[in-house]
């Protein structure tokens, strides 16, 4: 008799900065979350899909759960929070490297309302002796009753496989949502919109990052079908982030346009004109209305 087909919904959730992103971008075999060293990188769920022919997983990258510092912050944990009743299965992700902290402390306390099975996955363990990892591993499960503990490093891949196989062990038999060649369920737009967002991320100095935001004003293909037209706003709170993005002759948004353009034209397939430019919103991340039109409302 055929095995039953089993699918789920898996939530990764876990401080700023762990490395959720970098996993779900491993399991999936291509990125859809963007990644940055740089923490609160994530700011939407962000639904990986993981099809085989036994197997179907929808992954979600939760935002970094942190002490709120604006409507923006609020949202990101609210949305996290949310998230671990909704799932099959939660994924806790912890650094290795940084140690049981205050965020860790303060995320296990919310994991004891849920219902759901929670592993615990010690993350960047090629940076750590492997002496230091059973301490580690201790300290964890005497604040929370995990019920799995995997150590892996998603940058390597190291024991990933293991992980997988200990997750469909814990999936019921379930339905397909997706088909089998989506591997996201955002739409273009909302990754190309991310793409720009890392460069910057990657490109600018600590105190422009959280600041800014991506809208796609449009896209459109040219009608000899051969280029895309893409024109994109970003966002910043104050006219001296404005400086520092757009640079000095122009230099760093070219730059930015540069590296975001290669990897949109992999991303579609196509040739792409890739019109950037600069807006100030004072206070946008404490405004609703603007939280609303960049997607970052609870509603949604």
């Amino acid at each position: 008799m055929a095995e039953a087909f089993k699918s789920g919904f898996v939530a990764l959730v876990g401080r700023p900065n762990v490395g959720k992103s970098t996993l779900l971008n491993h399991i999936i075999g291509q990125k859809i979350a963007i990644m940055s060293n740089k923490p609160q990188t994530t700011r939407n769920r962000i639904q990986g899909v993981y099809t085989t022919d036994n197997v179907q997983i929808v992954f979600i990258d939760t935002p970094g759960i942190h002490k709120p510092k604006h409507k923006l912050g609020e949202y990101m944990t609210n949305v996290a929070m949310a998230t671990l009743n909704e799932v099959d299965l939660v994924l806790f992700m912890v650094d290795a490297k940084e140690g049981l902290g205050r965020g860790d402390q303060f995320i296990m306390e919310h994991l004891k309302a849920c219902k759901s099975p929670v592993f615990l996955i010690v993350n960047k363990i090629d940076l750590v002796h492997p002496d230091e990892l059973l301490p580690l591993i201790d300290q964890y499960r005497q604040s929370y009753p995990f019920q799995e503990v995997i150590p892996v490093s998603a940058l390597q891949g190291n024991n990933v496989h293991t992980m997988m196989e200990q997750i469909i062990a814990y999936l019921k038999p379930g339905p397909k949502y997706y088909p089998d060649d989506q591997i996201t369920d955002h739409p273009e737009q909302f990754i190309i919109a991310e793409i720009i967002r890392e460069k910057i991320l990657h490109l600018t100095e600590e105190e422009v990052p959280h600041s800014i935001a991506v809208a796609i004003e449009n896209i459109a293909k040219r009608p000899e079908g051969h280029i895309i037209d893409i024109h994109a706003a970003i966002i910043v709170e104050r006219p001296s982030q404005k400086g520092i993005i757009i640079g000095k002759g122009g230099r760093m948004l070219k730059e930015i346009g540069s590296r975001a353009r290669r990897e949109i034209e992999a991303l579609l397939g196509s040739k792409v004109f890739l019109d950037l430019w600069v807006k100030v919103e004072k206070n946008w991340r404490d405004r609703a209305n603007m939280l609303h039109y960049f997607g970052y409302s609870e509603d949604r």
